[in-house]
C-alpha cells in the first residue's frame, strides 16, 4: 500500500551529489560570471564561461529537489536578476522576468524539500539600507513577489537548510555585526528572531547543510575561521575553533549528499583567494585543500544540484 501522508506535509529534502560556485568579484570594479562545479568527492573544477550577467553579492539555493538558482546581486547597481541551474549543472541565461525588490548582500536556502527562499539584504548600491524582505522560489524555479519583513532587517548574512526540510538565516550586520537567527518552516514561513543564539556576532560569512539534516555557519568578518554547527532542530552551537585560512565574503554548498564545502573569499592579506575547505558528514571542517582550480574571487554564490 502507498503511505498516507498528512495534509500539508512537506516532501523530505533530497540530498544532492554535486555543487556549484558562481559569479563574484576580482577587484578594480570587475564583476565576473564564471562558475565552478564541485564533484561528489568535493573536487572543484576549472572555470566555466559566464552565462548570465556578471555580478557579486548574490544569493543561491537549491530548488526542485535537484536544481539550483542564483539570484539578485550587484552589477554596479542592485539587481533582481536570476539564473537557473539545471540538474546537470548548466547555468541558464538571465530569466526574462523576475519579481522581487532588487538588492544585494542577501542570503538564500532551500526549504520544504523542493523549494527555496531568498531573504534580507541591502537595498542600495552606494550606502546601506538593510531589508528583511523574503521571496519564495517554487519547485519550478519561479521567484515570488516580496513577503513583508519578519525579524531584524540586515545584510551580509548567510542561510542554510536544516532538519531535512527547513531553513535558517543567521548572523549579518546592521550598524554592527549580529548573531541573530531566524528559522524557516517547511512551508517557507520565516519566524521572528530567536531569543538566544550562540556564536560570535559577525557578517560576510557562508553556510551550508551537512549530514543530511544539519547545517553549519562559518568564517566571516575579522577574517576568522570560526564555525557554528546547526542541529536538526535549528539550534546553533557555540563557536568551534578556526580551521583553515580565515576569510570573509566566501560561499558554501552541499556536495556528496551529506557533506559541505566552503570556498573562495577574501583573506585580508593576499586579497582574493580560491581556497576551499571540506566539511565532513559529522560537521568537521578540514584544512585548506592543497590545490583548488578556479579564478580567485570574493562575494560569489553557491548551491548544490543533482
Amino acid at each position: 500500500m502507498f503511505p498516507i501522508l498528512p495534509a500539508n506535509s512537506a516532501t523530505a529534502a533530497s540530498a544532492n551529489d554535486e555543487g556549484i560556485f558562481g559569479f563574484g568579484y576580482i577587484g578594480s570594479s570587475t564583476y565576473v560570471g564564471m562558475t565552478n562545479l564541485v564533484s561528489n568527492a568535493g573536487v572543484v573544477a576549472s572555470d566555466v564561461a559566464a552565462a548570465g550577467t556578471a555580478r557579486r553579492d548574490l544569493g543561491a539555493c537549491e530548488y526542485g529537489g535537484d536544481k539550483g538558482i542564483f539570484g539578485f546581486g550587484n552589477t554596479g547597481s542592485v539587481v533582481s536578476i536570476t539564473n537557473l541551474v539545471s540538474n546537470a549543472g548548466v547555468v541558464a541565461s538571465d530569466q526574462a522576468a523576475t519579481t522581487g525588490t532588487a538588492r544585494r548582500m542577501l542570503a538564500a536556502c532551500s526549504y520544504g524539500g523542493d523549494k527555496g527562499i531568498f531573504g534580507f539584504g541591502n537595498l542600495l548600491f552606494s550606502g546601506y539600507t538593510s531589508s528583511g524582505l523574503t521571496n519564495l522560489v517554487s519547485n519550478a524555479g519561479v521567484v515570488a513577489s516580496d513577503v513583508a519583513a519578519v525579524g531584524t532587517a540586515r545584510r551580509q548574512l548567510a542561510a542554510c537548510e536544516y532538519g531535512g526540510d527547513k531553513g535558517i538565516f543567521g548572523f549579518g550586520k546592521t550598524a554592527s555585526a549580529l548573531s541573530i537567527t531566524n528559522l524557516v518552516s517547511n512551508t517557507g514561513v520565516v519566524a521572528s528572531d530567536q531569543a538566544a543564539t550562540t556564536g560570535t556576532a559577525r557578517s560576510n560569512m557562508a553556510a551550508c547543510s551537512y549530514g543530511g539534516d544539519k547545517g553549519i555557519f562559518g568564517y566571516g568578518t575579522g577574517y576568522n575561521g570560526e564555525t557554528n554547527l546547526v542541529s536538526n532542530t535549528g539550534v546553533v552551537a557555540s563557536d568551534a575553533a578556526a580551521v583553515g585560512t580565515g576569510r570573509s565574503e566566501l560561499a558554501a554548498c552541499e556536495y556528496g549528499q551529506d557533506k559541505g564545502i566552503f570556498g573562495y573569499g577574501h583573506d585580508g592579506y593576499t586579497g582574493r583567494v580560491s581556497i576551499t575547505n571540506l566539511v565532513s558528514n559529522a560537521g568537521v571542517v578540514a584544512s585548506d585543500q592543497a590545490a583548488t582550480t578556479g579564478t580567485a574571487r570574493w562575494n560569489p554564490g553557491a548551491c548544490s544540484f543533482n
